[in-house]
């Protein structure tokens, strides 16, 4: 990851209290496509000029930025700030930038857009996804107009006020919110067995699993069975750890889940944030993509319609693996030349035609592999490159396309060919469910 930025007049101490809205130009409506991977929302904005790609993150109060690839950007008003929240560590060092202008399309802008630079390369979202991903987007996209999710057709409306939507609203349900510290949390149904129990949870965008239960914070909280020790994500401080298992039933409102998916972050990874009171956990991607989806932060209202997804199974990565994208390399590809035969030739012997193209292709990498696993016990590593899975090439797949098929079928037999240290292995398992609900 490069890093290319003119920071213009540093300084420690900045006493600025600029609004920091994104206001509709000249217009009560705009719309935005977005990119949908892995659960999570990319959305385009422009600022200072740089075409940039932003995680869409209600879990995240102010705007972040960790990686710039080969892109210079020009920031200005810049201080010294540190950064924690969830994972190991207790704090990473970045900068605060004032006053930037940020535009999506032509009839969205924000004047005075602040930015939290995080300027350890380390950090860097972008191989886990397969797309350049240059930062997270929040609370200051939300907070001041209704904003429309549509995960069926991968738009995004912002609309002027909530009386645009009114017509639009009628048929879904309503919820009320709350905005605390600039993030939106509601009370679900929380069923581990068979009692169930309103709890406080984060509506967490940025989160691409179904649930997250904080066992901590529960009285007298008792996993089910089975559960697996897992990496469950990356924070500003560290990788993630902790324990997933399903739940009997989790409930919004009369929208009922069965068996969901529920990862539950160990207390050394979330000793350093700063939650607000009576919070139990939070509610991700993996519920909310199965809705269409409107936040009205100035109305304290969430609404929600079912769509084509909501009753897709909740499936888990039963591979125990962790994929990522190491950059891209050239590769030769041939291609076939058709040709045609003269009628005037007879018994004329004709080879076949071809040609070699030469296009840029990503190259894949096992990020990490879960103990005890099928991946594991049949020998794959961490950092192994992978060639192909089940006689197809990786180079011609997507990391979504991937993870789907570790997800795909209990029972399933994959056959990856990878390189290790410049030898190539055939390694064999059998996808398998490690945590099936057990009544």
């Amino acid at each position: 990851m490069k890093f290319k930025l003119l920071l213009l007049g540093l300084f420690l101490s900045i006493f600025i209290n600029a609004q920091n809205s994104f206001e509709l130009i000249n217009t009560k409506k705009a719309v935005i496509p977005f990119q949908f991977i892995n659960n999570l929302i990319f959305i385009p904005i422009n600022v200072n000029g740089a075409e940039l790609t932003f995680l869409l993150d209600t879990g995240v109060s102010e705007t972040i930025l960790f990686s710039l690839e080969n892109k210079e950007l020009k920031l200005s008003n810049v201080e010294k700030v540190k950064f924690s929240g969830l994972g190991g560590n207790i704090s990473i060092d970045g900068l605060k930038s004032e006053r930037n202008i940020g535009k999506i399309g032509d009839v969205i802008v924000n004047t005075s857009m602040s930015l939290y630079i995080i300027i350890d390369e380390e950090f860097n979202i972008s191989p886990h996804v397969g797309i350049p991903v240059n930062g997270v987007i929040g609370y200051h996209f939300f907070k001041d107009h209704p904003i429309y999710i549509d995960y069926a057709s991968k738009k995004i409306t912002v609309y002027e006020n909530a009386d645009l939507l009114k017509k639009k609203t009628k048929r879904f349900e309503e919820f009320p919110i709350t905005i605390e510290k600039d993030k939106p949390y509601l009370y679900a149904g929380v069923e581990m067995t068979n009692e169930k129990k309103d709890s406080k949870l984060l509506i967490d965008l940025g989160n691409s699993d179904a649930i997250w239960l904080f066992p901590a914070l529960i009285k007298n909280f008792v996993y089910n069975r089975p559960n697996i020790d897992d990496f469950l994500g990356r924070g500003f401080n560290g990788d993630i750890y902790g324990k997933r298992s399903r739940i009997h039933n989790f409930y919004l409102g009369d929208f009922r889940f069965e068996k969901p998916l529920t990862a539950m972050p160990d207390e050394f990874s979330i000793q350093h944030v700063n939650l607000v009171e009576n919070r139990k956990g939070s509610v991700g991607s993996e519920i909310m993509r199965r809705f269409t989806v409107v936040f009205d932060y100035p109305n304290k209202k969430l609404y929600l319609r079912k769509n084509r997804y909501f009753d897709d199974p909740f499936h888990f990565n039963m591979s125990g693996l962790d994929f990522k994208q190491d950059g891209l390399e050239w590769q030769q590809d041939r291609i076939n030349i058709e040709t045609q035969k003269s009628a005037t030739v007879v018994n004329e012997v004709y080879k076949d035609a071809f040609q070699y193209k030469f296009s840029l292709k990503p190259i894949f990498s096992i990020a990490g592999v879960r103990k005890d696993s099928p991946a594991y016990k049949a020998g794959l590593q961490k950092d192994d490159k992978i060639l192909s899975i089940n006689g197809d090439r990786t180079s011609d797949m997507t990391l979504e396309k991937m993870m789907e098929l570790m997800k795909s079928n209990e029972g399933r037999n994959i056959t990856m060919i990878i390189q290790r240290k410049n030898k190539e292995l055939t390694l064999r398992f059998m996808l398998e469910d490690p945590i099936p609900y057990q009544e």
